[in-house]
């Protein structure tokens, strides 16, 4: 699968931390419950994401070649003071400048450790980007405002996703993981808002061997129609396939199967 480009993600994780911090600014209650991650406040949540951030932007600074325990990144339990949105804005944005300016110096290939199998500072820039697209729009929900994100961006995070799935069914199977094979059980993902020249189509088949995709339209057991920031959501449990804008064509119960098994990843 075709990647974006290295600084097309990095401009991406500067935007969306920009987009984040003006939820955190936005006047929205950072005690409330976030509806899709309900174990976390806002304020949990932001925490969760600019920790995410100063460690694989600590990972790629020092060029780590294993993993960096939670603990010995700076300052990434957040602010010295609670409850605040001013500190907290201020926070993620130095987090954001902090993964920003390494990934802009590493490039894409400087060899840093991944826990997914690749190990370039350019997993680290794909793998922060759809992190923070994903609980921005957690962030959205629980603050009650508008979400919105590029079509080239939410395209490249279900492939990520599809990517991820695949790899933790290869190399860590358990329970949910093997549920995920079969023959003959397919998934179609549609997206009906793309712009010329974006094969926004997906088809994941459930084989024996585990899990296969492509970009394609072809017929499925069962189909998800919908905007693609609607169908990106919905693959990601962040929206309920009941949704007005979303279509569920064929056999609802393998999507909702799928659902409940792929996320593990």
């Amino acid at each position: 699968m075709t990647l974006l480009a290295h600084d097309r993600y990095v401009d991406e994780i500067a935007h969306q931390v920009q987009q984040l911090r003006a939820v955190v600014t936005s006047g929205a209650d950072l005690t409330a419950t976030v509806p899709t991650c309900p174990d976390w406040t806002l304020e949990q949540l932001v925490l969760h994401m600019g920790g995410a951030l100063r460690w694989s932007g600590t990972l790629v600074r020092t060029r780590a070649q294993e993993n960096i325990p939670d603990k010995q990144v700076a300052r990434g339990d957040g602010p010295e003071v609670a409850g605040d949105a001013a500190a907290l804005d201020a926070w993620l944005a130095e987090a954001g400048e902090l993964v920003v300016d390494a990934l802009r110096e590493a490039g894409p290939d400087a060899k840093v450790w991944g826990w997914a199998g690749v190990q370039t500072s350019g997993f680290w820039a794909r793998r922060m980007t759809h992190e923070i697209v994903i609980h921005r729009a957690d962030a959205t929900l629980a603050a009650g405002m508008p979400y919105e994100v590029a079509h080239g961006i939410a395209a490249d995070a279900i492939d990520e996703w599809l990517e991820i799935v695949e790899y933790v069914q290869r190399t860590n199977p358990h329970q949910a993981a093997e549920e995920l094979r079969g023959s003959g059980r397919s998934l179609h993902l549609h997206a009906t808002d793309a712009p010329p020249g974006l094969n926004a189509e997906w088809l994941v088949e459930l084989t024996e061997d585990g899990i296969a995709w492509r970009r394609g339209h072809e017929k499925a057991t069962v189909a998800l129609r919908g905007p693609l920031t609607s169908v990106l959501l919905a693959f990601y449990r962040r929206l309920p396939l009941d949704s007005p804008e979303l279509e569920i064509v064929g056999e609802r119960e393998l999507l909702e199967f799928w659902l409940e098994r792929a996320s593990f990843g």
